[in-house]
């Protein structure tokens, strides 16, 4: 009879741990955003995409932002933008590269500036000789989205290369 009654409590607390539903999560995965933002004119992903000016053209830089069009939702404003090596710059209301709400009502904005501008700017950067061929500008791009819903999205960080 005991052995009968152990089997049954293995059978149980087997049966038990199987009907146990696992998470899906392991502490190193990304928790994405129900919209992504998108940087539809990256050359390159260094992690975080990357996009290119030339010194040699005037050293203009430009950044496309997206979200799906099957997403439903549109891009109200961009709230906030910053120029930083870490999120935190976008997170607060001082050091932005733009502070100024840009209203946009639609999938798509291009953030255009120069590397004069974000010489001026960008908080902590090096004088423009420093860019050099080949290297990155030392901070990069933060953007903060509110889409028409009244939900805010951080973009990831944008790198620039800067090329001949």
């Amino acid at each position: 009879m005991k052995k009968y009654i152990k089997f049954l409590s293995f059978l149980l607390i087997t049966v038990l741990m199987m009907s146990c539903k696992k998470e899906d999560f392991n502490g190193l995965s990304d928790i994405r955003p129900a919209v992504p933002v998108t940087v539809t004119n990256a050359i390159d992903y260094r992690p975080e995409p990357t996009v290119s000016t030339s010194i040699a053209a005037g050293g203009a830089i430009q950044i496309v932002l997206a979200i799906p069009s099957g997403s439903g939702r549109t891009i109200k404003e961009i709230t906030r933008i910053a120029a930083s090596t870490s999120y935190t710059k976008i997170q607060g209301t001082t050091g932005l590269y733009n502070a100024a709400p840009i209203p946009v009502g639609g999938i798509t904005y291009t953030f255009n500036t120069t590397l004069a501008e974000y010489v001026v700017k960008g908080p902590g950067v090096i004088p423009a000789v420093s860019a050099t061929v080949g290297t990155e500008l030392a901070n990069r791009f933060y953007f903060m989205l509110t889409l028409d819903d009244g939900s805010v999205l951080i973009s990831e960080a944008v790198r620039v290369l800067v090329t001949n």
